[in-house]
């Protein structure tokens, strides 16, 4: 690894641990939650998806995410890329917890992405799921994660929009809204 992209690791490293402290701070999880995260890292490193991906990223990326993870007791699913159907890998536990089926695959540098490996090699007894329904999500150069989050999506706004050269959106969800005009929800009762 050359010192200038090195440098700009060490650059991202920073960023990411703003991203994760304010992101942690409204998202509002509990013990036993999802997160779900895309994460394409070659957007993050000035590609287009799927062209360049990035161990050196996903191995920046992840460590710090994870050690959140478990200090909060929430489950953390990895998204992979499209040429294994955006299939997710996840902590058996998690899908016992859930009642998640376990699919066939295995995710790899350029058929699921560097940051599937990662959390394939980091997890500690991994499986893969085909689906999810989260309760909140960071999407990091555009995955397209909504798929794998539970209605109703509410964006998180945040001072930084993009981590190194990709697109960042990050969301929680909260429940469905139902009822008419005479529907009261939480603070509302009198």
């Amino acid at each position: 690894m050359d010192k200038m992209f090195a440098d700009k690791l060490l650059e991202m490293a920073k960023v990411w641990d703003d991203v994760l402290n304010a992101f942690f701070m409204k998202s509002n999880l509990h013990s036993r939650q999802i997160l779900v995260l895309g994460c394409s890292t070659s957007e993050v490193i000035g590609q287009q998806i799927g062209q360049g991906s990035s161990i050196e990223v996903a191995e920046m990326l992840l460590p710090p995410l994870l050690e959140r993870v478990h200090q909060q007791g929430i489950f953390l699913a990895v998204q992979g890329c499209e040429h294994i159907n955006r299939a997710l890998v996840v902590e058996k536990a998690c899908a016992d917890h859930y009642g998640l089926e376990e699919v066939t695959v295995l995710p790899a540098l350029h058929a699921g992405g560097a940051m599937s490996v990662k959390a394939w090699q980091n997890f500690a007894a991994p499986i893969m799921v085909e689906r999810i329904q989260a309760h909140a999500g960071i999407d990091i150069g555009d995955t397209f994660i909504g798929m794998h989050l539970r209605p109703v999506a509410i964006p998180i706004r945040l001072h930084v929009k993009e981590l190194g050269e990709a697109h960042m959106t990050l969301a929680y969800t909260r429940p469905r809204l139902i009822g008419g005009p005479r529907a009261m929800y939480d603070g509302e009762r009198a």
